[in-house]
């Protein structure tokens, strides 16, 4: 009757059979293919753990290729998260501000009136404004877009400007 493999991989003495054969292996291929700074040697000693927490599961001729697997992902799952940390970093994410108080109330009350002379447009209006001045497209692409002839697109847009100018003062 063969000896059931699954109850061999939790044995002490096995598993640190295990360890003594592949952790030296494990920790180079972590070392060649990511380098020092994904600390591989921690990556072997998670891998490992994580062997004994499925050693229940996992049959004796699997155990290096979990282990690799494991560890590799525990890699890859480092290096993403330092991507992430690099991309936040870069970025400009702060609350403060170097403007005054006074310079951000007018800002927020210059975007309502920016947001109500908007929505007092005609709808044609806003929308060949919009097109124009948000998403950068040329009077001919309105006016591709819109069906319509360039000195129609050119009438709204310059209908538009009249009535924000009228709208908002102090532009």
């Amino acid at each position: 009757m063969p000896k059931d493999l699954f109850e061999n991989v939790c044995e002490e003495k096995l598993f640190s059979e295990l360890f003594r054969k592949h952790a030296k292996e494990l920790h180079d291929f972590i070392y060649y293919r990511y380098g020092e700074h994904i600390d591989p040697k921690d990556k072997v000693q998670e891998a490992f753990i994580k062997l004994w927490d499925h050693c229940k599961t996992t049959p004796l001729q699997k155990a290096k290729s979990f282990l690799f697997t494991i560890a590799n992902n525990l890699s890859l799952n480092q290096l993403k998260h330092h991507k992430v940390k690099l991309k936040f970093q870069q970025g400009t994410y702060s609350d403060k501000t170097n403007e005054s108080p006074e310079f951000v109330l007018e800002e927020k009350e210059y975007l309502q009136k920016y947001q109500r002379a908007l929505s007092n447009l005609t709808e044609p209006q806003r929308v060949a404004f919009l097109l124009n001045r948000v998403e950068g497209k040329k009077h001919k692409e309105i006016a591709d877009l819109l069906g319509i002839s360039r000195k129609a697109v050119e009438k709204r847009i310059y209908g538009a400007l009249e009535k924000l100018r009228k709208d908002i003062d102090g532009i």
